[in-house]
């Protein structure tokens, strides 16, 4: 089993990282973040993440997370009774078992798109919330990449990766650094885009012309204004999900479940079934 030590000093500076740290800290200086609950951290050491050290109660780590721990023994536990921790984090330790964990190098946006037929790309999504619910709905429905422009929220930071229930992990993710530029990049990749927005051009979601496309991109813009002009103006198609009672949109999140579902890739039918 691990080192385990038993938490006696909540200001101890080692365990700033769970709760006295920014997300931008952790980010840019620390190149950290911080994974909450067994489910979550066991699906980022699937994926290959690095752990550096845990925070739990210690009935956990005598229980629900002792198989956890089996697979990590060189990393330092912090325990602590549930009061104890309810002080450090400033809230209750509903998941009881936190993971500070090492970021890896992502990779080019492009390299993971060459072997793919059905993206996302996400453009100034800045609530963690949307971006979190968008990756879970990616996994769950035959998304194959999420591209992100440098301006959305990091996924990686600890609520988008709570309400993805740890499909951040799953679907590989890159930031397109030059976007919307890069939409000619697509292109070439063999790539349509279709953007989610409502316009003079938008054609119902539903048309089966869109299933027809070998290979597709879905655009997703911020949860106010949606997609800027010039990124609409380079995509190939504009789709709208049709609406009633008066109601002119969805969310961003939600209408990314609808618009998956919808254009999936007809070779995800069989993955999903399988």
């Amino acid at each position: 089993m691990p080192n385990i030590i038993q938490i006696d000093d909540i200001t101890a500076p080692e365990l700033d990282v769970f709760a006295r740290l920014t997300e931008a800290r952790l980010r840019s200086h620390e190149k950290l973040f911080v994974a909450e609950s067994v489910t979550v951290i066991e699906h980022a050491l699937n994926a290959g993440y690095e752990p550096v050290s845990f925070l739990m109660e210690r009935r956990c780590a005598e229980g629900k997370a002792r198989a956890l721990l089996e697979r990590c023994p060189t990393v330092t536990v912090y325990t602590a009774e549930r009061a104890v921790l309810e002080k450090l984090t400033g809230y209750a330790l509903t998941r009881s078992v936190l993971c500070a964990m090492r970021r890896k190098a992502l990779p080019d946006a492009f390299s993971i798109c060459e072997r793919a037929h059905m993206l996302c790309v996400l453009e100034s999504i800045t609530d963690s919330t949307n971006v979190g619910a968008i990756f879970r709905s990616a996994a769950a429905l035959g998304v194959e990449a999420v591209l992100l422009s440098p301006d959305c929220c990091d996924p990686l930071c600890r609520r988008s990766i709570r309400v993805s229930m740890g499909t951040v992990f799953q679907v590989p993710w890159a930031y397109l650094t030059d976007w919307p530029d890069a939409a000619g990049r697509f292109h070439e990749l063999g790539f349509q885009l279709a953007a989610l927005a409502l316009n003079e051009r938008a054609m119902s979601i539903d048309d089966p012309s869109l299933r027809r496309i070998d290979k597709l991109a879905v655009v997703l813009g911020s949860e106010g204004p949606g997609l800027r002009p010039e990124t609409i103006a380079q995509c190939d198609h504009v789709v709208m999900i049709p609406m009633h009672n008066g109601v002119d949109s969805l969310n961003v999140a939600a209408a990314s479940a609808v618009a998956f579902w919808q254009l999936r890739r007809p070779s995800v039918d069989d993955r999903l079934d399988s």
